[in-house]
């Protein structure tokens, strides 16, 4: 692990150097977290508030961060924001009447909205089965193949076995490979 890092972690248990050291966190982390959270709630202004949510939270937990690690660190980080993306889906949720799982086709709708005219039909195909998921397979499935972390980081992070996150993920992929070979024959 670089000394970087050590220092940040560190800094961030003080009260001296927490402003300093959560600034490096926000410059370090805050674009992969952003992707994070988009792939969740889609939209790029929710997924923006979503992540000054995260880093406000984390801000105010800092001190009580026991980990001494990159990896902890990034679990921690990970988990804040999926708990603050997912209360975010429940918010909009709460408006519509519907069970989370059942927010798919929302999702759906909201990513068409935000589709580029000039975007890569391959990944456009791609993003469209990863939102239909349902919540608990689009999660494992983001952040094993966007994020590429290990199912062990996964579970630290979601609180499921790594057993119950290999299940889903490989029915997400399942799922994504149906649904792709599905709009390839419209």
């Amino acid at each position: 692990m670089d000394r970087d890092v050590l220092q940040i972690i560190e800094a961030l248990k003080s009260a001296d150097g927490a402003t300093w050291a959560f600034d490096m966190v926000i410059e370090r982390y805050s674009e992969r977290l952003y992707w994070h959270i988009r792939r969740i709630l889609v939209l790029h202004e929710q997924s923006q508030d979503a992540l000054q949510d995260t880093f406000v939270r984390a801000f105010l937990a800092a001190r009580g961060f026991r980990g001494a690690t990159e990896a902890e660190l990034v679990s921690w980080l990970y988990k804040i924001a999926t708990t603050v993306a997912l209360r975010a889906l429940k918010q909009r949720r709460k408006h519509i009447f519907m069970p989370i799982d059942s927010l798919s086709n929302q999702l759906v709708a909201d990513f068409e909205g935000e589709i580029s005219p000039d975007a890569d039909t391959i990944a456009v195909k791609l993003q469209r089965a990863v939102v239909a998921l349902p919540m608990k397979q689009k999660l494992v499935f983001n952040m094993r193949y966007y994020d590429e972390l290990p199912f062990a980081e996964i579970s630290t992070i979601t609180g499921q076995s790594v057993v119950t996150l290999k299940t889903n993920y490989h029915y997400a992929v399942k799922r994504i490979k149906e649904s792709v070979e599905e709009f390839d024959y419209e």
